[in-house]
């Protein structure tokens, strides 16, 4: 029973996921201080877990920032190195089911992927604005910087402390497609009263509104509506209703999958199952 195995190594999280004869195995991912430390901490860890020998490894397909310090083998398996986005759009598909679609990847900054099936991925770009925007701010505004701390503060925010409304500004008439419940100024309309979680919450509807008007405007240049978020930012628990507002607003179809988080790195081991 043969195995391949995907690795996405970041800065110092690796994500790791294995493919046992074409069944997805649990993901996981562990935090070091170097790459190099990483990866390797992820693979120990996982074959232990799931009672892997190194002989049942077929191959090992990498990909992420920090592939490059990963040679072409490991502990003598062959190691195939991936660029990320075909990776992203193949993880993307995979997880949502979709032929076709739009896939965000949300991590310290975003990356925008055209995917269909049977065709080479499209990277159509990004933005700098991620979960690195969300930390560095939170630590300038509030204080935190652990992201755990900024999600559970942003629970009791209230976004009408922060933002600014297009109801607010006009009386008049809208354009039949905007909506008097669209944000008219991310931190427009800061009260001088405002809390830590309404400022996190602010952060945190800055980041996924921008993201999401990336997406729309990426769906509607290529006639489709499904856009699957992907990426450790995509799970955050204010994720789902706020892109299901841009649903509403925009009439696209924004998806978070299970698993989104890992959709990288299950797209690379998927390079080398679907072979």
């Amino acid at each position: 029973m043969k195995t391949v195995i995907g690795i996405d190594v970041g800065g110092s999280t690796t994500k790791i996921v294995g493919f046992r004869d074409s069944q997805l195995m649990e993901p996981l991912f562990v935090r070091a201080n170097d790459q190099l430390t990483s990866a390797y901490g992820a693979f120990g860890k996982y074959t232990a877990i799931h009672q892997m020998a190194l002989s049942d490894i077929d191959k090992i397909m990498v990909t992420g920032v920090g592939a490059s310090f990963l040679s072409d083998e490991l502990y003598r398996i062959p190691i195939m190195h991936e660029v990320e986005f075909p990776c992203v759009g193949k993880g993307g598909l995979y997880l949502s089911g979709l032929d076709r679609a739009i896939i965000v990847s949300m991590g310290t900054g975003t990356a925008l992927v055209y995917a269909e099936n049977s065709k080479d991925s499209v990277y159509l770009g990004g933005t700098g604005v991620g979960g690195g925007t969300l930390v560095g701010l939170s630590k300038l505004l509030t204080g935190m910087s652990k992201i755990d701390n900024i999600i559970e503060c942003a629970k009791d925010g209230n976004l009408h402390h922060i933002d600014l409304m297009v109801n607010e500004i006009t009386r008049s008439d809208l354009h039949p497609n905007l909506s008097p419940d669209l944000t008219a100024a991310n931190f427009g309309r800061v009260s001088e009263l405002a809390t830590k979680g309404d400022i996190a919450l602010g952060l945190i509807n800055m980041i996924y509104e921008t993201v999401g008007m990336q997406a729309v405007f990426a769906a509607r240049g290529h006639g489709i509506r499904d856009i699957v978020l992907t990426g450790n930012m995509a799970i955050l628990p204010q994720a789902a209703g706020i892109f299901e507002n841009l649903n509403k607003l925009f009439d696209v179809n924004f998806i978070i999958p299970e698993n989104a988080q890992f959709a990288t790195v299950i797209g690379a081991a998927l390079l080398c199952v679907n072979e």
